[in-house]
């Protein structure tokens, strides 16, 4: 393998690895930011209250995106096999 094979295999890697953990962190992200607007609204600076919503959110966003972060993972696994089967 060259220098430049390893590189966009990393590279796309690198890219896969965005696409898969994107959806979860933005909806965390979204959850996180309206709670602590709540919190700042009504001046409940309850630190643990956050937690819970957050944790439901991206158990649900993960359940929905699994099919997708499989196929993504599989696409890209098929590939990286199949370079090694050719040998580069």
């Amino acid at each position: 393998m060259s220098g430049a094979i390893v590189l966009d295999l990393a590279r796309e890697a690198l890219w896969v690895m965005i696409l898969i953990g994107a959806p979860s962190m933005l909806v965390g992200l979204a959850v996180g930011l309206v709670i602590g607007l709540v919190q700042a609204l009504t001046q409940i600076q309850e630190a643990t209250l956050v937690f819970v919503p957050k944790i439901l959110a991206i158990f649900v966003t993960m359940i929905l995106t699994l099919p997708f972060m499989g196929a993504t993972l599989g696409s890209f696994m098929n590939r990286v096999a199949d370079m090694i089967m050719t040998g580069g």
